[in-house]
Formats: structure tokens, C-alpha cells, sequence
């Protein structure tokens, strides 16, 4: 079982990749906007009921660790979920970039979730980033910026 959480905290072993495993952790799903929005929030869901489960097991990950990017996937996909089916790469650039920024410089509760520490913390910070880089997007999509 140890083993299973360790490829799920992972993302098969994508968290040991360097340098910067988040940014890699967050690329490698951006393929996910192919399947379009629905498809990304469910991966988004999907992605935070695995890890909350895998770092539940991981006493190594409870203080996230640069390995864990199970935590980049969840939020990167709720922020592709904000993109409209179809979008270009210029949109899922931008989706990209916000979330992106939101993990690094952790605004407001996005820095709060992070500091709880243990699995909850090291998921819910990523998930907020997420949810806060999609709502400058849907901003964007309502204010008519096509991307």
C-alpha cells in the first residue's frame, strides 16, 4: 500500500523529476483540457480524493514535501475546468500561469490551507490556487477575452 500512495502522491514518479517538480506536476496534466471542462473537474476531484488518501499514508508527505505533486494536479485541472471546451493554447497557457502563481505566492486562505499542514493542508492549499485561478478566468471569459 505504501508503495500505491507513493506512486499516487507522485504522479508515477513525476515529484522526482527536477528542477521544479510542482511546475512539471502541473504540466503534465494540461493535456486533460482536451476532454474538455467536465472531464477536468472531475480529474480535479479525482486527483484530491487520491491524494488525500495517499498522504494519509505518507507520514513523509505531511509537510509537502517537493515530491508530492498529486496536490498540482488537482489544482491545475479545476483550474482547466474553467476554460471552455475547445480552448486554445493561449487560454490554457494563462490557466497555466494563474495557477501557477496562486501555488507559489499563496494568497490569503491559499497561504492558511498551506500552513494546516498534514494531508488536508497539503491538498486543500493547491485546490484553493486552483479555484481562485479559475475564477480570474471565468472573469476573463465574462469580461470577453477569448485567449
Amino acid at each position: 500500500m505504501t508503495r500505491l500512495a507513493w506512486l499516487v502522491a507522485t504522479l508515477g514518479g513525476v515529484g522526482r523529476l527536477r528542477p521544479a517538480p510542482g511546475t512539471v506536476g502541473s504540466a503534465v496534466v494540461l493535456p486533460a483540457v482536451l476532454l474538455g471542462p467536465w472531464w477536468c473537474l472531475a480529474l480535479a476531484i479525482a486527483f484530491t480524493l487520491a491524494g488525500l488518501w495517499a498522504l494519509s499514508r505518507l507520514p513523509a508527505a505531511q509537510d509537502d514535501p517537493g515530491w508530492v505533486v498529486v496536490d498540482e494536479a488537482a489544482g491545475q485541472c479545476l483550474a482547466l475546468a474553467c476554460l471552455p471546451a475547445g480552448a486554445g493554447v493561449v487560454s490554457v497557457l494563462a490557466a497555466f500561469a494563474l495557477f501557477r502563481a496562486m501555488d507559489i505566492l499563496k494568497p490569503g486562505p491559499v497561504g492558511r490551507a498551506d500552513r494546516m499542514g498534514g494531508a488536508l493542508g497539503v491538498m486543500l492549499d493547491d485546490v484553493l490556487a486552483g479555484f481562485f485561478a479559475g475564477i480570474v478566468l471565468l472573469a476573463a471569459r465574462a469580461a470577453g477575452w477569448a485567449g
